[in-house]
């Protein structure tokens, strides 16, 4: 299963970075989840759809708008890897 694996740093707690986010890979048809970090970061997995190299484009997108967030957010970096998974995710969560 292709699968983003990211961390987000910059202004992204408190600001519903993670509420966007999971908003923003339901919209996409991407599964996963995100929590926040104690060091003030955000990190999250997201997986596409299998269907012929769509999802691969879909978690490209994901990834782009990672770089942009909410409008209260400001983020710094994108840390992603798109790698083969094996796991599979039912829905996006928010995590604690």
């Amino acid at each position: 299963m292709r699968t983003l694996t990211f961390r987000v740093t910059g202004l992204v707690q408190h600001v519903w970075f993670r509420g966007w986010t999971q908003l923003t890979a339901q919209g996409l048809g991407l599964r996963g989840w995100v929590r926040n970090l104690p060091d003030g970061s955000v990190a999250g997995l997201a997986q596409g759809p299998d269907d012929s190299g769509r999802g691969a484009d879909l978690l490209e997108r994901f990834r782009q708008l990672l770089h942009e967030g909410p409008p209260s957010s400001r983020v710094a970096r994108v840390e992603a890897e798109i790698s083969d998974l094996p796991e599979a995710f039912d829905g996006f969560q928010v995590r604690r």
